[in-house]
């Protein structure tokens, strides 16, 4: 079996799925490959800062998210042994200190503003296995595994909005730069306790940062920074004592972290890296999102900036220009943004301490 569309995007994440709406407004035929079954995956970002909420205002989709619910952050805070040290509240002009937005109802508010078009169509659990060239190099499609049936794309142009181990980077041999940033994290997601405020919390517990979030539907997600490669360590000792950390650092979270986290499996694991390359593109292929630039989670910048690179592309292309896509216009416009995003992230990460140097 063989299809035939204008663009094949790989991955139907916040920047695949924008990128596919926004080709198919321009009467440019998408088709979008997802792998998993289902489009919202758990423990991806889901804050926006600044820069998300303006290219989804600028797209008329705010609204759209808006009512499927999300959380505006009223205020930063910094604990230390139990205790509020600093609170760092909203600047009027902006109103928030980030947007909590479930990725579902990111990517169904997306979703459903694409569907109408003729031009739209997505595949979930389909797996690209390779890419297609034709005798002068040319990206010309992709394979594609879905269940047990193997079928062809035909295109003008890739484009790999799938992740951090982007499959479309590897098959187009494109190798990225991986910077290891001292630390894996554990994610963990628990009930708010009652009167909890819309806030991002602080601790540093044996000079390792932890961070809470508050999300909708009243939850909080917490991120605990750990040595890097030392979890399987970690999991054979008691497990009370390394819990008991987080409630020394947070009081509030005494009673549902007791009866919400009782094991490691209530934790996952993600291991820390960021990675960047110097080829956003190449002979009809196009790279978006954490497969050309991974973020670290330090500042939620991941999301906002795929949706970013999804905007800009889109800006570049136009049914009948297709072929003459020029990489480095792309990049060219985010490049030197990306790389200031990351240097800063390295900068608040390694700065966090100070954030204490007062108390301690």
């Amino acid at each position: 079996m063989e299809q035939q569309v204008d663009v094949c995007i790989v991955g139907a994440g916040p920047g695949g799925m924008l990128l596919a709406y926004l080709l198919a407004k321009k009467n440019i035929s998408v088709l979008l490959l997802e792998r998993a079954n289902h489009i919202a995956k758990t423990f991806r970002g889901e804050h926006l800062n600044e820069e998300g909420e303006a290219v989804l205002k600028k797209h008329e989709l705010y609204e759209e998210v808006a009512k499927r619910g999300l959380l505006k952050m009223e205020q930063l805070e910094y604990w230390l042994d139990g205790r509020l040290t600093k609170t760092i509240t909203a600047d009027p002009a902006v109103g928030h200190l980030g947007i909590h937005v479930p990725q579902a109802h990111l990517l169904e508010a997306i979703l459903q503003k694409a569907q109408p078009y003729n031009t739209f169509s997505y595949s979930l659990n389909s797996r690209v296995t390779s890419l297609l060239q034709d005798e002068t190099g040319q990206y010309t499609g992709v394979r594609v595994q879905r269940d047990d049936t193997e079928f062809t794309v035909r295109c003008q142009l890739i484009v790999g909005a799938d992740g951090r181990y982007s499959t479309v980077r590897k098959q187009a041999n494109i190798e990225p730069v991986i910077r290891k940033h001292g630390y894996d994290l554990l994610w963990a997601r628990i009930p708010a306790p009652a009167n909890w405020k819309p806030s991002i919390k602080m601790a540093l517990v044996d000079g390792m940062q932890i961070s809470l979030f508050t999300q909708v539907h009243d939850y909080v997600q917490i991120g605990w920074q750990i040595e890097p490669g030392s979890y399987p360590v970690i999991r054979k000792q008691p497990f009370d004592v390394f819990i008991d950390k987080l409630v020394m650092a947070f009081p509030e979270l005494t009673q549902t972290v007791q009866e919400h986290i009782t094991s490691w499996q209530d934790f996952i694991l993600l291991d820390v890296f960021s990675s960047y390359t110097d080829c956003w593109g190449k002979n009809g292929l196009a790279l978006i999102g954490d497969a050309v630039h991974t973020m670290t989670p330090t500042g939620a910048y991941g999301l906002n900036s795929a949706m970013k690179d999804a905007d800009v592309l889109a800006s570049l292309l136009e049914k009948h220009t297709l072929d003459q896509l020029d990489s480095m216009a792309c990049s060219s416009q985010r490049k030197q943004q990306i790389e200031k995003i990351q240097a800063l992230q390295i900068e608040k990460e390694q700065g966090f301490v100070s954030q204490f140097a007062v108390m301690v």
